[in-house]
């Protein structure tokens, strides 16, 4: 990557970064620059930062920099004054940390997003996945001890992924369906009895695990197996995270573990987790092939597999996340006789993968993320009944 922005070879490459960039969401669904004007307010305690990010911000068209605050006391009172569209937060400020404000935000219910940019992302750190589990929209690397302009300019490329990605959300104020009325429901659903869940998501996908996942029963008699679209580490920690929360035992997928009920599987970064049937029973597969929609793992190359070893005794559940990972495995799943749940688009971090399913006419249920597991349950239930 060249030294320095300022020689006219490096805005050239900076001018066909961005066309690509356009050229490739245009035939390959990557994200583009923001096409709607979004209003950022930056949340840095470091004066070197809080410059930094204004001076990537301001190279992104349609984007309006309304403030800036320099502890998270002060970035709550600042969101409060000007509304922004989206708060770019540090996790490490004094008087209220960037989780602190999360916790606050989420708790006020305000529209505001929050893009978290802090040196706990590195390498998926716990600090990273908690942010996410409390609502972040997305976190960005601030990149350590690198060259600044190598910073700015990673820096520049991610935040323009993710004020896309925010652009094309839908994110709203989720609704609540009764409990009886999800009961009634899911319990039609399912044909046969089912054997194992499947549950996939990428943008916003963390907090709605959180939403879903502590609240399936302990005694679940099926396995669940998850597919959230994170590099390697964060897997870790999103796995080890929920499995502190949930009374299911949790964890990141390994090649050959045995597929038992009352486990949960979460794919591991990087790899796509596929099951095979052994004489000794179902095993997960690690597979390091070619990435599907741009993703590696890929909730279609996990349902393929489920309906090669499972049939149609599959509940498929697609929540959160941009594109359409999940649409071609969830039409298997309903070609073999299996049922799937989206996620309806109220509440949705992101409405892409739900929406493509439910569009495609392959939902039999789409519920907002707070009845999602009452509907698992009454699914599985119903049919072991």
């Amino acid at each position: 990557m060249p030294g320095t922005l300022s020689h006219p070879s490096n805005y050239c490459n900076e001018f066909a970064k961005t066309f690509l960039l356009a050229f490739f969401q245009r035939f390959y669904d990557v994200a583009v620059m923001p096409a709607s004007r979004l209003t950022v307010l930056i949340a840095d305690d470091s004066a070197l930062y809080r410059q930094m990010l204004q001076n990537v911000l301001l190279r992104i068209p349609n984007v309006e920099i309304v403030g800036t605050a320099v502890d998270g006391v002060d970035a709550l009172a600042r969101v409060l004054e000007l509304q922004p569209d989206v708060i770019t937060l540090d996790i490490l400020m004094p008087k209220l940390d960037g989780l602190g404000v999360l916790r606050e935000l989420r708790a006020r219910g305000g529209r505001t997003k929050a893009i978290v940019v802090s040196s706990l992302a590195h390498n998926g750190g716990p600090a990273a996945v908690e942010a996410l589990m409390e609502g972040a929209f997305d976190v960005v690397c601030k990149p350590v001890g690198v060259d600044p302009h190598v910073a700015r300019a990673s820096i520049h490329e991610a935040l323009l992924e993710k004020l896309a990605a925010l652009v094309e959300s839908g994110g709203q104020a989720a609704n609540a369906a009764g409990a009886a009325a999800v009961r009634r429901l899911a319990a039609g659903i399912a044909p046969t009895a089912i054997d194992a869940i499947a549950i996939g998501t990428s943008t916003g996908g963390p907090r709605a695990l959180h939403d879903v996942i502590p609240l399936l029963p302990g005694d679940l008699p099926v396995p669940v197996l998850i597919v959230q679209h994170m590099p390697a580490g964060f897997t870790t920690s999103l796995a080890n995270r929920l499995n502190e929360l949930s009374p299911l035992r949790v964890r990141e997928a390994a090649h050959d573990d045995m597929v038992e009920a009352g486990n949960v599987f979460v794919a591991a970064g990087g790899r796509h987790l596929t099951l095979e049937r052994r004489q000794a029973g179902v095993r997960c597969v690690l597979d390091a092939g070619l990435a599907r929609h741009g993703c590696r793992p890929s909730f279609d190359a996990l349902l393929e597999t489920m309906v090669a070893v499972y049939g149609g005794k599959i509940l498929a559940v697609v929540m959160t996340g941009m594109g359409q990972d999940g649409l071609a495995g969830c039409r298997a799943v309903k070609q073999a006789g299996g049922s799937v749940i989206t996620q309806a688009a109220e509440g949705c971090a992101v409405y892409g993968m739900p929406k493509a399913v439910a569009e495609a006419g392959l939902a039999d249920l789409s519920l907002p993320i707070g009845s999602i597991a009452e509907a698992i349950t009454a699914s599985i239930r119903s049919r072991r009944a």
